[in-house]
């Protein structure tokens, strides 16, 4: 015979429900008092527990939450009933965990939700049979356990608010900075497929060993750059506990891992930690990443993927206030004879012709240089902490570099020169100004014959090393 336990404060319903579930072959515990009906349950567990939602003291929503919690009770089905059939009632009741709910008085419906639920329990398992307990007790342990529900939902909340993080690079540090107030480690990281990125928080004195073992725990490959965050909130201890991975999930599928190194006294709670966290960390990190690639997307021209005018000036423009004390150089580069390539090759053999370009650029200008498509057939270089003669002899080797470049388009080959103009930043000078000098330095080269380096007028001494050099 299934056993059943009933709690219903009200003397005359509750006997009323006895008798109907008697007749339906269940042998039923019946009770007015909820911590008395939890207390029946935790000691002897049942085939199910019938409660009303709202009831004095310890509500149906609470004692669910106590028997979802307990190992002798997990598997218990909980019927709840209502006053009212509204959809704050069932919502509180499916969150809660419950099996069922049936509005009062709904006898027949009770009767069937019982019959579904109380036949798919499991045999009850005789080492999580508990001692009895008091109200106070019961209390205690459901105001634990609400309270641990609170503390998940808070962790959860604050997790979720990093989708405001505007890119990954603040998200890990924030993210870091959550999880080290909570549970202590040596290291913890963050890797990432799409954008393909790894994140890694640890110890000043531990950044070698710390970032060895993270890449080896999450394959992450030693060329991909490291988000690093360096600070005493991780632990300086040499060695701890095996690293422990979680899967990053949103919308069905795995958008990155976390992985932390614990110490010995903190491995328990990291696991129970890094579970929740990695649950609902996918959806920030997605729109972080969705924030990055908009971003990306804003800076950089889509044919030749390099920086675009505006990200140029931008960086630039910062660069010229970081850097005061260094030299800074721009070079101008138009392609010679660009709208008569397209006129015989076509606008895509012209498009090829500003790709493969850019990627000899992206090849020759290495950072911290910069380079840039500035509009048409123009490209754009600046070289950093670099002088004008310094700047002369890198755009003859460029010079010759592009004059080298065969395009293939169509089984033909496509010739590529360009003209280049240089100038180097004079104290008190605005980024136009030297932009202004650089094109007009690139046109005198263009007029001169093209195929050329010309220096700004204002540097007579390059323009003469460079005139020894150009055939």
């Amino acid at each position: 015979m299934k056993r059943v336990i009933l709690i219903d404060p009200a003397e005359e319903s509750r006997e009323v429900l006895v008798r109907r579930l008697h007749a339906q072959g269940y042998h039923v515990e019946a009770t007015s008092n909820a911590a008395a009906g939890a207390d029946l349950a935790l000691n002897s567990p049942p085939s199910a527990v019938i409660a009303d939602l709202w009831m004095p003291s310890i509500s149906g929503v609470q004692l669910c939450r106590l028997l979802r919690a307990e190992p002798a009770t997990l598997e218990v089905p909980l019927i709840l009933r209502g006053a009212e059939d509204d959809p704050k009632s069932r919502f509180w009741a499916d969150r809660a965990g419950a099996a069922a709910y049936v509005r009062k008085g709904h006898m027949g419906e009770l009767v069937r939700a019982l019959a579904r639920t109380a036949l798919a329990t499991p045999p009850v398992d005789d080492f999580f049979i508990q001692e009895s307990s008091t109200a106070v007790d019961i209390r205690d342990r459901i105001a634990r356990h609400l309270d641990s529900a609170l503390f998940e939902s808070v962790i959860a909340s604050e997790v979720r608010a990093l989708s405001a993080s505007g890119s990954i690079d603040r998200l890990f540090d924030l993210f870091s900075q959550l999880v080290s107030q909570l549970v202590r480690y040596r290291w913890l990281a963050l890797a990432t497929d799409s954008p393909a990125c790894f994140g890694l928080h640890h110890h000043p004195a531990s950044a070698s060993t710390a970032e060895a073992e993270a890449r080896n725990v999450l394959k992450s490959a030693n060329a991909l750059h490291v988000l690093r965050v360096e600070d005493e909130d991780a632990d300086a201890a040499p060695e701890g506990p095996a690293p422990l991975v979680f899967e990053v999930p949103f919308a069905g599928i795995i958008v990155g891992h976390v992985a932390i190194a614990p110490l010995h006294t903190s491995t328990h709670d990291a696991d129970n930690m890094l579970r929740l966290v990695s649950r609902e960390l996918g959806g920030p990190l997605r729109m972080a990443a969705l924030v990055d690639e908009q971003q990306r997307l804003a800076a950089v021209d889509p044919l030749t993927n390099l920086s675009n005018r505006r990200s140029f000036l931008a960086t630039i423009r910062a660069e010229i206030i970081r850097s005061a004390r260094w030299p800074i150089s721009l070079l101008m580069l138009d392609v010679d004879h660009f709208k008569a390539i397209n006129d015989r090759r076509g606008h895509a053999g012209g498009d090829q012709v500003l790709v493969d370009l850019a990627a000899l650029l992206r090849k020759a200008v290495l950072p911290p240089h910069l380079v840039a498509r500035w509009g048409g057939e123009e490209f754009v270089i600046a070289y950093l902490n670099t002088n004008s003669e310094q700047t002369v002899i890198a755009a003859q080797e460029l010079r010759r570099a592009i004059a080298d470049l065969v395009v293939n388009f169509e089984g033909s080959p496509i010739p590529v020169t360009a003209s280049l103009g240089c100038a180097t930043l004079d104290v008190q000078e605005s980024v136009e100004q030297l932009l202004d000098r650089a094109d007009r330095a690139m046109y005198r080269a263009k007029a001169g014959g093209r195929n050329r380096v010309v220096a700004d007028e204002d540097e007579p001494e390059a323009v003469v090393s460079l005139r020894l050099a150009t055939h």
